[in-house]
This record gives structure tokens, sequence and C-alpha cells, in this order.
């Protein structure tokens, strides 16, 4: 068998061209698997010439014309430039900065009106009985939305990187993924609406030394039934999003992410609200009522749980996937805290609206740009594995913001979302009288500095935190969106925080006051 590196001859198989393969390209890790080389040896123990079909994840087919892989290539040459693929294009399409920021816009404003309305109904739901009487539920709120919003986000960007890879391309692959998914999910949003509701007591708790134990009942079955039914209905809008996207040609890591955040703020509120209110009007006359519905959700665990567990993806998430939530709950609850704080205090009046679209926003975006990054290392091989085309472990802003390769480009056209974003969101709110407040031009200033301040930072460890994840061996679908969304909370609500302490120092009430 020849191994000159110059030699191009093909051989027909089944009506496809295919290159010959040396034999030192046989152990490569690219191969589905290692074949000796004495397994290709002829009677009279020469060499013979071997075809070895290309095996990868999405073996089915390079699927050229789909125009959504090509966030893992952005090589200016074909991967493989020996062989003829007949009619299908000779390199695959790049998104330019004008088609990612085509595909995110109109998903980015419909997940910031989204929190828009999670914010005016939070202005509005603050003064039922249930907020004034049981006041643990407020402390519940900020915690429970950021839990849930980091579920559903995490759900769209698994999802969407195993559309991409191909992982979702037949009726069989797809009912497993579905299935396999819908379970985790409910798994994880039992026992995270449990952990909130233990957290919004012990957060209600500390300051005022009160303990009621049925308050506290309450709020578990509150929370466990909202996270339960918000899940079930956010799931299956994920999966039609993503399946419809990949149908339209759209990336769904464009587009999934931010629907998934603004319904999952909006849904979960609405949830929330109603369930508390109902719940405790039944306290009094019923008190057996609030501690059914929460063993009722608690008794479905082991079915959820048997049903993830035999699909391998989810397998994993099931054990492992624990960390980011909980940690993502103690630092959304810092964020909760200063909110509590705040909402009460009259030199902050108009916190409860502004507090979830800038959150909302910022989350959104950085969770877009995670999982690009993350579906981009997919593309490139297995989490432990370094890519060439993996930055350093602590990247540059310069990097970050000003390269040359796709997932800089994007960080760019959503940091320039930011501003026009915020004041569409911003007009809607003062046109529907939100919160009571007046736009100033001062206050502009000062909440699109807070907004773009916050973006920029989660866009930046967004790109460290995702690749040093991969680095060790750690799935960026599971790990990052938790942590980076989290973070998004505390440091919008800090920062939005510290603008209206600013506004009020320096006189300008009418931008934080009511009448």
């Amino acid at each position: 068998m020849s191994s000159k590196p110059e030699q191009k001859e093909t051989h027909q198989a089944n009506g496809a061209v295919l290159p010959t393969v040396p034999m030192n390209c046989l152990a490569s890790p690219d191969r589905g698997q290692l074949v000796e080389p004495s397994d290709f040896l002829g009677p009279d123990g020469v060499g013979v010439e071997v075809v070895v079909l290309e095996s990868r994840a999405n073996a089915k087919g390079v699927r050229e014309e789909d125009a959504l892989l090509e966030n893992g290539s952005q090589s200016n040459e074909s991967d493989d430039t020996s062989t003829d693929r007949g009619p299908e294009p000779a390199s695959p399409l790049k998104e330019t900065s004008f088609s990612i920021g085509l595909q995110v816009l109109f998903p980015f404003l419909l997940a910031g009106f989204g929190t828009v309305a999670a914010g005016m109904v939070l202005d509005i739901v603050q003064h039922w009985d249930v907020f004034k009487y049981v006041t643990e539920v407020f402390i519940l709120v900020p915690a429970l939305l950021g839990l849930k919003g980091n579920l559903e986000m995490t759900l769209a960007s698994r999802l969407s990187t195993a559309a991409n890879i191909g992982q979702m391309d037949t009726p069989k692959e797809l009912w497993k993924m579905i299935t396999g998914n819908m379970a985790l999910i409910q798994v994880q949003a039992t026992v995270v609406g449990f952990l909130a509701s233990i957290a919004a007591v012990i957060f209600g708790w500390i300051p005022d030394g009160h303990f009621s134990l049925d308050h506290a009942v309450l709020l578990c079955a509150s929370s466990v039934a909202t996270a339960f039914i918000a899940s079930l209905v956010l799931g299956m809008i994920m999966i039609g999003v993503i399946i419809g996207s990949r149908k339209m040609g759209i990336n769904p890591d464009n587009v999934a992410t931010p629907i998934a955040a603004s319904l999952g703020d909006l849904i979960t509120l609405a949830l929330l609200s109603g369930i508390s209110w109902g719940l405790y009007k039944e306290l009094e006359s019923k008190a057996y009522v609030n501690p059914l519905v929460c063993a009722f959700f608690i008794a479905l665990l082991p079915i959820w749980i048997i049903i993830a567990k035999k699909n391998a993806a989810t397998r994993e998430v099931l054990y492992s996937g624990w960390e980011p939530v909980i940690i993502a709950m103690a630092i959304s609850s810092v964020g909760g805290l200063i909110l509590d704080r705040t909402v009460s205090d009259p030199n902050f009046a108009g916190m409860a609206v502004f507090t979830p679209v800038i959150n909302g926003v910022g989350g959104n975006l950085v969770a877009v740009q995670a999982s690009r990054i993350s579906t981009y290392l997919h593309m490139s091989g297995m989490p432990g594995e370094s890519p060439e085309t993996a930055p350093r472990k602590c990247p540059s802003p310069c990097s970050t913001f000003f390269s040359s390769d796709v997932n800089s480009r994007s960080a760019r056209v959503l940091f320039l979302l930011v501003v026009p974003g915020h004041l569409v969101f911003l007009y809607t709110i003062s046109s529907m009288q939100g919160g009571h407040t007046t736009l100033t031009l001062i206050f502009i200033v000062f909440y699109m500095t807070a907004a773009l301040l916050q973006v920029l930072i989660l866009l930046y460890i967004a790109d460290w935190m995702v690749h040093w994840m991969w680095g060790r061996d750690l799935d960026p679908d599971n790990f990052s969106i938790p942590y980076l969304t989290a973070l998004g909370d505390l440091i919008g609500t800090g920062l939005l925080a510290l603008s209206f302490h600013i506004l009020w120092l320096i006189g300008d009430r009418d931008s934080d006051v009511g009448d």
C-alpha cells in the first residue's frame, strides 16, 4: 500500500466517492473506533488499500444546507479538501454580524417585553394580602424566578446543542431527548422549588426572629407547585421552539434561551402569585390542603428520576447538575435580599418594576452567548479536550470583544443591543405608568450605565467561564448558565440599587419617587 502524501486515488462505494485513507490515519481521534493495522493485511502479509467512512456524532450526512452548524466551523476552507461531495456546497456559509443580530433581535425584544410584563405583575401583586401578611412570599420571588430561569435556559441550551450536533435528527433520537429532558427538569424543578421555599423561610426568619409553621408549609406548597407546572409548560414550549427553529433554518442558540428566560419570568411569577393567593385563602378553613399539595408533587419525584436515568445524557446531569443550581440559588438570594431591603424604602420606589427588566435582559444576552460558545466547543470535540480554537484560560477583554472570531462578533452584537432594547422597554414601562415613575434624562443615563456595565461584565465572565469549565471536563450547557444568570441578578440588582441611591443623593427625586 502506498503511503505517499500526494496520493489522491478514490474508490467508488455504494455510489459515493470516497478518498483512500493512509494507514497512519486509522488511529485518528475523529474516528468512531480504533483498528489495529494487522486487521488490514492480506493473505501474504501485504497491506491492502482500505476505505474508511468518516464517523462523527452527526454521521448521517454533513447537512451543509442547514447553515446551523456554521458556529462550529469558522475556518475559511473546507474540512476535507480531497473529498468530492457532489452537489453539496464546497464550504458552509458563515454567520455575519447582521445575521446574528437579525436572529437574536426578535426573541430579544420578546424576552424584554416578557420581563417588562413580569415587572408590571410584580408591581401589582406586591400589594396583595398574601404578600403583606406572608412576607416570605416576596422574599421567595427573586430566588424562585432566578432558579426557574436557570433550569429553563439550561434546558434550552442543552437542546440547542443537541439539535446543532445532530442528536435530534431522527424521530427515535428526538423522542428520547424529549422524554429524558422533560423528566430531568421535573426533578430539578421540584427539588429547586423546595430549596427555594426553605431559603425564603430562613431569610424571612433571620431579621424578625418569627417562625410560622403554617406559613412555611404554604411557601413549600406554592413554590413546588409553581416550579412543577411552570417547568412542564415551558419545557414543552422550548421543545417546540427548537424543533421549529431547525426547520426554519434558524440557529436555536440565538432564539431558545431568550424565549425561555422571558416566558420563565412571566409564567412563573403569575403562577406563584395565583397559587399562593389561592392557598392562602384556604389556610384558615382547610389547613390540610397545603401539606397535601406539597406531598403530592414530592411523591412524583421517583417517577421522574427513573425516566431521567434511562437517558445517558440526562443521567449525568441528574447526578452532577445540582451544584451550580444550589450555588446559583445562594447568589440569587443575595440579590433578593437587596431587593427586599430597597422595595419598601420610599427612596427606592420603582425598583420592583425595573429590577426584573435589567436582570432579565442581562441574563438573556449572556445566556445566548454562553450557549453559542458551548455549541462552538461541542463542534470541536468533547468536554475536557482543548481545541486549537479555544482562547486562553483567562482571556483579555480585547480578545473577548474585538477579535475576528464568531464568538467575539456575537459578543459585540449582543452588547450593542443593550441601549436600544432598554430604551424601548423603559418607554413601555413609562407609557403604562409602571411603578408611578417619571423618566428623566439623568435617570436614563444612570440606568443605561448600570445596564451596559452589567452586560459588559457578564459577557466577559461568560467567555472565561465556558472555556474554563470545558477544560475541566464539565459541560458548559449544564454548568455555566446557572452561575451566569445568578450573577446577572446580583450585579443588576446591585447596580440598579446604587443608581437609585445616587439619584436620591443628588436630588433627582422625580425619576424614582412616584406620586
